[in-house]
């Protein structure tokens, strides 16, 4: 069941470029608050370089060569 959100006391710069940006994308206001908070909250791969090298290491790679294949491979299976 959809829930309604209220932000009380939004500048008048911000309201004015939120709106700007609604205009530049051809939404409503609302309809661009709803995507700003859709993008905010999405679930995202989090990889970072420590995770990575860890993945590496486990799988045994040593040369830069290895590395980047694997990395391809990754990233193509994502």
């Amino acid at each position: 069941m959809p829930v309604d959100l209220s932000i009380k006391k939004v500048p008048d710069d911000v309201a004015e470029r939120l709106r700007a940006r609604a205009r530049q994308n051809h939404r409503s206001l609302q309809g661009e608050l709803l995507s700003i908070l859709e993008e905010a909250v999405e679930v995202r791969n989090t990889m970072t370089i420590e995770k990575l090298l860890e993945r590496g290491r486990e799988r045994g790679l040593s040369t830069p060569d290895e590395s980047t294949a694997w990395i391809r491979q990754w990233r193509d299976e994502r």
